[in-house]
């Protein structure tokens, strides 16, 4: 049995091969009407969710599966004390694989190891986000045809931000990638991020902090809200919330075929006036959403492929 807690839990030949499947189910996402007929998805999600917690339900219904858990940690047993272990040995009674949203690093880890199903982590803190990641490669790879040798902006709040960290961790993993991390000194990349990711790739990276010097440079560009959720202080909050915007004066100085990322929500970090541009990818992110986590509900369920009659996972 496997999960997904960890973006490199998957190899480089897993990733590119639910990544492939992703592609087919895009073109023809009807032949996999069927494929999950009676099995069930369980989603906990103890944190507020939209996208993500819809998504996997979507891409669990339109494989002919099922769908039942909660969106909130109020509405679980949480409230009265039950502990994520407890919770994954239960629901994985009721159900045939898990994907678990929780604001606490690690929860998701210390689920699969009690859960007698898969685990996906849909989210841990501002720790990692690997389904995300992997919408985002599909994403990188249809835009830019290719996910090496690429020069990748990160611009926000690179401490908390988990689909950035998650993002990163797959990205060191092919030759050539380089990136900019733009950022106030106060919501630059944890430090644990270059000396467990970055410095043993070798990755060649810069920190710094002007948005404007730095689009004419990328191939990429990943942006990300400044998270509210994530602050002890509201004050900071207010001072940090607004320093980049992205609107179409400063896209006049990126590359014409620059994508723009981003995992939503936004609040005004890219302005409205974007989402007319070529270049802005995040709603191309939102329908991958699906397509992507199909994809993967069959790799770790066993589910072969209907084009290939084979099985994402070898083991």
């Amino acid at each position: 049995m496997r999960h997904l807690i960890e973006p490199t839990d998957f190899n480089d030949d897993e990733t590119m091969a639910v990544l492939d499947l992703a592609d087919r189910i895009a073109a023809a996402p009807e032949m996999c009407a069927h494929v999950a007929d009676g099995k069930k998805l369980a989603t906990l999600f103890y944190e507020p969710s939209t996208r993500t917690r819809l998504s996997f339900e979507s891409a669990m219904l339109s494989l002919g599966g099922q769908t039942l858990g909660f969106s909130g940690a109020e509405q679980s047993s949480a409230t009265k004390g039950e502990t994520v272990a407890d919770t994954a040995r239960v629901v994985s009674c009721y159900s045939n694989i898990i994907a678990m949203r929780h604001p606490k690093e690690g929860a998701p880890l210390r689920a699969s190891m009690f859960s007698k199903v898969p685990v996906i982590n849909a989210g841990d803190g501002g720790h990692n986000h690997p389904t995300q990641t992997l919408i985002d490669l599909l994403t990188i790879r249809q835009r830019m045809g290719r996910l090496d040798h690429l020069t990748v902006g990160f611009c926000g709040d690179l401490k908390f931000g988990r689909t950035v960290h998650s993002l990163v961790n797959n990205l060191v993993r092919f030759l050539g990638n380089q990136f900019y991390f733009i950022s106030p000194e106060e919501l630059r990349i944890p430090e644990y991020l270059k000396e467990d990711t970055l410095h043993p790739a070798n990755s060649l990276y810069w920190e710094v902090s002007s948005l404007e010097d730095t689009l004419p440079k990328l191939d990429v560009l990943y942006m990300t809200r400044v998270q509210k959720e994530r602050f002890f202080n509201e004050e900071d909050y207010i001072r940090l919330k607004s320093i980049y915007t992205l609107d179409p004066e400063k896209m006049k100085l990126a590359r014409p075929d620059m994508p723009v990322l981003h995992p939503l929500p936004r609040v005004d970090e890219i302005t409205r006036t974007v989402d007319d541009d070529p270049r802005a990818a995040y709603f191309d992110q939102v329908q991958n959403g699906v397509y992507v986590r199909m994809a993967l509900i069959m790799a770790l369920l066993g589910i072969a492929d209907p084009v290939t009659g084979e099985k994402v996972l070898k083991c």
